[in-house]
């Protein structure tokens, strides 16, 4: 069973973007994408 989660940018924290995760993965997801409000590459953390 796949859940969404959506990444959060760790400098405006906006919600940018959104993922289906597996629930066999426990450690939360980070990467280096795109933020539109920033303009510029920023790391994107899951949210819970």
């Amino acid at each position: 069973m796949k859940k969404k989660v959506a990444l959060i940018c760790q400098e405006c924290k906006s919600r940018n973007y959104e993922i289906q995760k597996s629930d066999k993965r426990t450690e939360r997801f980070e990467i280096l994408k795109y933020c539109s409000t920033c303009k510029k590459h920023t790391l994107h953390k899951e949210g819970k």
